[in-house]
């Protein structure tokens, strides 16, 4: 173990335990819309705060979804979750593949919420301007969201979601988590990969599409799964809460607790 140890806050006291990760624009508080209405009998949630966000704003660290895989196995270590399930919205999603490609064997069941694809999301060399320039310039990061939402949600949304991604998250470090979201390619390590891994997309989200994940989730997962959210684009824990919940929380609780079968050894 190391002796970082990653910020975060459990919700529940189920048996199936559950990581939640958040992604590049906000902390834990990007789960805070489903909280009350998550199954918190047979689930167990950690919201965890990855490095340079909410409490940990002041790690330090490459910033990478590499460190943030190893970063949740040694708290799975630390809680005693010998096996964990994950959800992760967008880079978040991108982490919680990594851990999978890391430690497939201690996890259940996976949900990328309009997940960033393990292969990464290479930008057009104008849309790179603009993502690059989001750390020191909150007017990028608006247009950002805008963007990504179809430019039809409301102004104070839009001003309420820049606001606290300036509050939770250090500035050099949101820089650096863009090079490593983007860039990063560990798909080949999922191809194949049997572990039962659903993805959700907001059926009108603009970049990262049903068509997307056709691409790329579901050709690499063995056992992948898609779900389409009418009327969400890319935030749907604030676009489509409730139908967000309904769509992970059966996935997670189709899981019975049995560890997937080793592949068989063939004689030579």
């Amino acid at each position: 173990m190391t002796s970082f140890i990653l910020p975060h806050v459990l919700v529940g006291d189920g048996a199936h335990k559950v990581f939640a990760v958040h992604g590049w624009f906000a902390d834990r508080s990007a789960y805070a819309p489903l909280l009350a209405d998550l199954d918190t009998g047979a689930l167990q949630y950690a919201l965890v705060d990855l490095r340079g966000y909410g409490e940990a704003q002041d790690a330090v660290g490459p910033y990478t979804t590499a460190e943030a895989a190893a970063d949740l196995v040694d708290l799975a270590d630390r809680l005693g979750w010998e096996r964990f399930s994950l959800v992760g919205h967008s880079m978040g999603g991108s982490v919680a593949q990594r851990v999978t490609a890391l430690a497939p064997h201690r996890v259940r069941r996976l949900v990328g919420v309009s997940p960033v694809p393990a292969s990464g999301l290479p930008l057009e060399p104008e849309a790179w301007d603009l993502f690059a320039s989001a750390a020191d310039r909150p007017e990028n990061r608006r247009a950002i969201i805008d963007l990504t939402t179809g430019g039809v949600r409301p102004a104070a949304w839009l001003d309420r979601m820049v606001a606290r991604s300036l509050a939770c998250s250090d500035a050099k470090a949101f820089r650096a988590w863009l090079d490593s979201w983007t860039g990063d390619d560990f798909h080949e390590r999922l191809r194949g990969c049997r572990v039962p891994a659903l993805a959700v997309t907001g059926a009108l989200d603009p970049v990262l599409s049903a068509e997307v994940m056709r691409q790329t989730w579901l050709t690499w997962f063995a056992r992948g799964e898609l779900v389409e959210l009418p009327g969400a684009k890319h935030y749907a824990m604030d676009e489509a809460p409730l139908d967000l919940i309904r769509a992970v929380e059966d996935f997670l609780r189709a899981d019975d607790g049995t560890p997937e079968p080793a592949p068989a050894r063939h004689a030579s």
